[in-house]
């Protein structure tokens, strides 16, 4: 497994780098040019005496990662890929949720709506099946500051202010809980008030299900969202969607879930894949919610997004609205996620493959 753990200033929390930098005051002015105003150098950073700027320079680097590439989708969506400083990839993307509102005098009326999804790996170990991610196997994990730069060039390069909120899902490429220390300090980090600000309300953590790993996360009481990658209603089909299913069956994960800290005004999201003629069944659907019973959960369904080279197919749209309608009238509540970026690399892991087959 290869290691990188080169340090940079996004790795440190406000606390941290107070001890660091002295005076004290200091660490909130770096954190103000860094949160607020996505400075790009240290040399932008006026109200720092030189010695500062030379010691920040020399001990805590700034570019931890490059755009080398973007596709914007006709909804508004934009993919990023990212080039680390190993040279490595990843990737993120912009979503759109909600347009900007204006009133017939042109005034706003509501602002735009955004979520962010982010990476925690490079490639991943859990080889799901159908995901683009897996086929090119795990490298490593993401440090600190490579989840906080995700979001920085994205707020910069689309102007984004910085009172401007956003949600967090740690849903890209990578099993954010097998980087489990790391997305933890990226959780405060981005929760702090002197920094980006982003509530913990506001970040969810998806999972393939590592249940070890959900009681662990449970025990620490972050107050972010749970979200459970989901996908079969039994272990025969998910252990051949998830191969890790055959160490953390679908009992296992339902076991976590129920320890697992949840706000009453929230639920815990079950992501549940659909793919043509795997798990888009109404008899799929009566097992889901049997399985689900007594937890406080929604169901986001989610169209197969097919890639190159793929055997899986996009399910049919009445076999959705037929799986989705079948768990409201059993009080689970249930939603088809739109889906975005169908125009352009949407799939994850997708932009990064097309780059990798073109060098």
């Amino acid at each position: 497994m290869a290691k990188f753990d080169e340090i940079s200033i996004y790795d440190y929390t406000l606390e941290e780098l107070k001890e660091r930098l002295k005076p004290s005051f200091r660490a909130k002015q770096v954190y103000n040019w860094l949160y607020k105003k996505y400075a790009k150098s240290y040399d932008e950073m006026k109200n720092l005496p030189k010695d500062l700027i030379e010691d920040l320079k020399t001990n805590y680097p700034l570019d931890v990662m490059q755009i080398v590439k973007k596709e914007q989708s006709s909804d508004g969506s934009i993919k990023y890929l990212f080039k680390l400083r190993d040279n490595l990839t990843v990737e993120a993307v912009l979503l759109l949720m909600k347009d900007k509102k204006l009133d017939e005098d042109g005034q706003i009326v509501r602002s735009e709506k955004y979520t962010v999804c982010i990476s925690s790996q490079v490639g991943c170990k859990v080889g799901c099946s159908f995901c683009l991610t897996a086929k090119g196997g795990f490298v490593r994990n993401l440090t600190v500051g490579e989840y906080i730069a995700q979001i920085i060039h994205i707020k910069r390069d689309n102007e984004i202010a910085e009172n401007k909120a956003l949600n967090i899902v740690y849903m890209g490429m990578g099993e954010p809980l097998d980087n489990f220390d790391n997305f933890v300090k990226a959780v405060e980090i981005f929760s702090e008030l002197d920094g980006l600000a982003i509530s913990r309300r506001r970040q969810t953590v998806s999972t393939s299900g590592i249940a070890s790993k959900i009681k662990k996360l449970g025990e620490k009481d972050l107050q972010i969202q749970l979200a459970i990658s989901l996908h079969a209603v039994d272990d025969e089909l998910r252990s051949e969607l998830i191969p890790m299913n055959k160490a953390y069956n679908i009992a296992s994960i339902i076991e976590a879930v129920k320890a697992f800290p949840v706000d009453t005004r929230k639920k815990v999201m079950f992501e549940y894949l659909v793919i043509k003629d795997k798990n888009d069944s109404l008899d799929a659907a009566k097992k889901l919610v049997k399985l689900l019973d007594g937890i406080q959960a929604k169901v986001n369904l989610i169209y197969f997004n097919p890639y190159p080279g793929t055997t899986y197919q996009r399910p049919l749209e009445q076999d959705m609205i037929k799986f989705k309608d079948f768990l409201n009238s059993k009080s689970v509540i249930c939603t088809i996620r739109e889906s975005k970026g169908l125009d352009i690399s949407a799939a994850c892991g997708q932009l990064r493959e097309k780059e990798i087959k073109k060098d």
